[in-house]
């Protein structure tokens, strides 16, 4: 795609730093400086130190009647895709249009394709021939606007393209490595696809995390809802029974279990909400929260609850 600018000898860079500071004060109709206040004739170095890069491309762009803007064929691959990866679909064709070769280059539609949605059963599938990354991109953007106002709709989409197979676990690996689905509409599918949600919760690792530190990295992935119900209830059982799947020593040596990390959760979003809502006047103490706690899990140590409080206190709410 691209091709690697290579750096230049320490005197030649200088040659060309000089030879494009000239090109530059002519362009610009400025005088040039010819150092008489020195005597000798001697030219000033530039004031502003211009890279040989960037010295190359603009040579490069004159050579090409010096229309249009610099070619990202010029800039290293990474580059080039790091550029591209913050356009939407609209802007990528337009771009192409500026870029031709770029948008005719698979290898970057493909790059942008598994940096945006990381799974799709048809990375693993034996493409035909004519297929196009580019156009599989459109797909997975269209398919992606489309979850966001139908989720059934969207996912039906991804079928009927071939894009993803009616599994739990592809589905599941799909929106775990997805960035462009809302937040509420996957809320809404993984409440009507229980299967899909077993599978998502399996995807995550917690060994070796603290308890709070873990959950909030599961409400990144799934969103908590808005208000206590059944659906929460679900979540917080599924995370439970996986955290001490993931830390078996730690169930060990805590004397931890499923029902011990389910109040723990549980006493953990009410400590989240007491101490960042402004409508709670009176904040809970460690003490209380101690004391609230050991209540209802006896098992646990008042050093490790202290510890929960003190990651709240100072991180903030579990679930934001």
């Amino acid at each position: 795609m691209g091709q690697a600018l290579w750096r230049l000898p320490p005197r030649q860079q200088q040659q060309l730093q000089e030879e494009l500071a000239d090109r530059l004060t002519e362009s610009g109709g400025g005088k040039q400086d010819q150092g008489r206040n020195g005597g000798g004739g001697q030219r000033r170095h530039p004031q502003h130190c211009y890279s040989p890069d960037i010295y190359h491309l603009l040579k490069t762009r004159r050579g090409k009647e010096q229309r249009g803007f610099i070619d990202l064929e010029m800039l290293p691959p990474e580059l080039g895709i790091t550029i591209l990866s913050y356009l939407n679909a609209t802007d990528l064709c337009l771009a192409g249009c500026v870029w031709q070769d770029l948008g005719h280059d698979e290898y970057l539609w493909q790059g942008l394709c598994k940096s945006t949605w990381g799974h799709c059963s048809i990375y693993n599938k034996r493409l035909p021939a004519g297929f196009s990354y580019r156009r599989l991109y459109l797909q997975l953007d269209e398919g992606s606007l489309t979850f966001n106002a139908n989720p059934q709709e969207g996912i039906s989409y991804f079928m009927s393209k071939g894009i993803l197979v009616d599994h739990p676990t592809e589905l599941a690996k799909f929106i775990f490595y997805t960035r462009r689905l809302n937040w509420k509409m996957l809320r809404i599918y993984l409440d009507e696809r229980r299967d899909v949600l077993d599978e998502l919760v399996t995807l995550h690792n917690f060994s070796n995390q603290f308890l709070p530190n873990a959950l909030r990295e599961f409400f990144r992935h799934i969103h908590a809802p808005e208000e206590r119900g059944e659906y929460l209830e679900t979540l917080i059982t599924k995370f439970s029974h996986r955290f001490c799947a993931c830390n078996p020593g730690l169930v060990r040596d805590l004397g931890l279990s499923p029902d011990a990390v389910y109040v723990l959760c549980y006493s953990l979003i009410l400590l989240s909400i007491d101490l960042t809502s402004p409508h709670v006047k009176n904040k809970m103490s460690k003490r209380e929260f101690i004391r609230n706690t050991r209540r209802a899990a006896h098992n646990i140590s008042e050093d490790f609850v202290g510890h929960l409080y003190d990651n709240i206190y100072l991180i903030g709410h579990v679930a934001a």
